[in-house]
C-alpha cells in the first residue's frame, strides 16, 4: 500500500512539473510573438492532435510492453525446457534411442556440431517431422525405461503445474505424451513377459514420445548455441544420439 501511495504522489509530482514547463513555454512563446491570437491558434492546434498523440504513444508502449513481456516469458520456458532436458530429457533420448530400429541415420542427421547454423538445425528439423522412424519396444530393456519413468513422474507432475508451459503447446504436447508413456509401462505388471500386441503397442507409444522429445530437444541445442554458448559446448559432447559422446574435450 505504501508503494501504491509513493507512486502517485510521484505521478502528481511529475504532472505538476509538467504542467508548469508547459506555462512556462507559452508564456516565452507569448513574450515573443506579442500576439496571444497566435499563441491560442498554436494551443488549440496541439490540443486537437492530442488524442492523436495519445493514441500513437499508448500504441508503441503496449507494444514494446508486449514484446518485453513475450521475451521475459520465452527466457522463462527457455529455463524450463533446459531443467527438463537436464533431468528428464537427454537421458530419456539416449535411453529411447536404443529402441530405434535403423539409428545410423538418425544419429548421422543429428550429430550437432559447434559450427552449425541456423540452417542446420532447420534441415535436422525437417528431417525428424519426414523422416518415418521404426522404433521396436522388443529391442531395448523395457524394465530400465519404466524404472526410470517412474523415478521422474513426480518432477514432471510439477512441471505441469508450472503456468507459463501454458504458453508452449509443443512442450506441453511432449510432457502429454511422455506421461502417457509413463503409465502405460507403469500399468503392466511383467514388462519382460508382454504379449506382441502390447510390445507394439507400446512401441507406438515410444515413437510418439521420441518424435515429440527430439524436436524439442534440437529447439533447445539452438537456444544454448545462440544464448549460451559454453552450455552448449557440453550439450554437443553429450549428445544422447551418439553412442561414442564424452565429457572431454578431445
Amino acid at each position: 500500500m505504501e508503494t501504491i501511495v509513493r507512486r502517485y504522489l510521484a505521478t502528481r509530482h511529475l504532472a505538476a512539473i509538467m504542467l508548469f514547463a508547459s506555462l512556462i513555454l507559452y508564456a516565452v512563446d507569448y513574450f515573443i510573438i506579442g500576439r496571444a491570437e497566435d499563441v491560442a491558434v498554436g494551443f488549440l492546434g496541439n490540443f486537437a492532435f492530442l488524442p492523436v498523440y495519445v493514441l500513437f504513444v499508448t500504441l508503441m508502449i503496449e507494444r514494446v510492453l508486449k514484446e518485453r513481456e513475450r521475451i521475459a516469458l520465452r527466457q522463462k520456458l527457455n529455463m524450463v525446457i533446459g531443467i527438463f532436458f537436464s533431468e528428464v530429457g537427454t537421458e530419456l533420448v539416449r535411453i529411447l534411442s536404443r529402441f530405434i530400429t535403423e539409428p545410423d541415420e538418425l544419429g548421422a542427421r543429428l550429430k550437432v556440431r559447434p559450427q552449425w547454423q541456423e540452417r542446420d538445425f532447420r534441415e535436422a528439423d525437417v528431417f525428424v517431422a519426414s523422416a518415418e522412424l521404426r522404433i521396436d519396444s522388443r529391442r531395448g530393456d523395457l524394465a530400465q525405461l519404466g524404472s526410470f519413468l517412474a523415478g521422474k513422474r513426480d518432477f514432471m507432475l510439477r512441471m505441469l503445474e508450472n503456468p507459463n508451459l501454458l504458453e508452449h503447446d509443443e512442450f506441453t504436447d511432449l510432457l502429454w505424451a511422455v506421461f502417457h508413456l509413463t503409465d502405460e509401462l507403469m500399468s503392466r505388471r511383467a514388462l519382460e513377459a508382454l504379449q506382441p500386441p502390447d510390445l507394439d503397442h507400446l512401441s507406438g507409444d515410444m515413437k510418439r514420445a521420441f518424435g515429440h522429445l527430439v524436436r524439442e530437444w534440437l529447439i533447445y541445442m539452438q537456444h544454448l548455441k545462440k544464448d549460451y554458448p559454453y552450455l552448449f559446448s557440453l550439450a554437443v559432447r553429450m549428445n544422447p544420439l551418439d553412442p561414442e559422446a564424452h565429457a572431454e574435450i578431445a
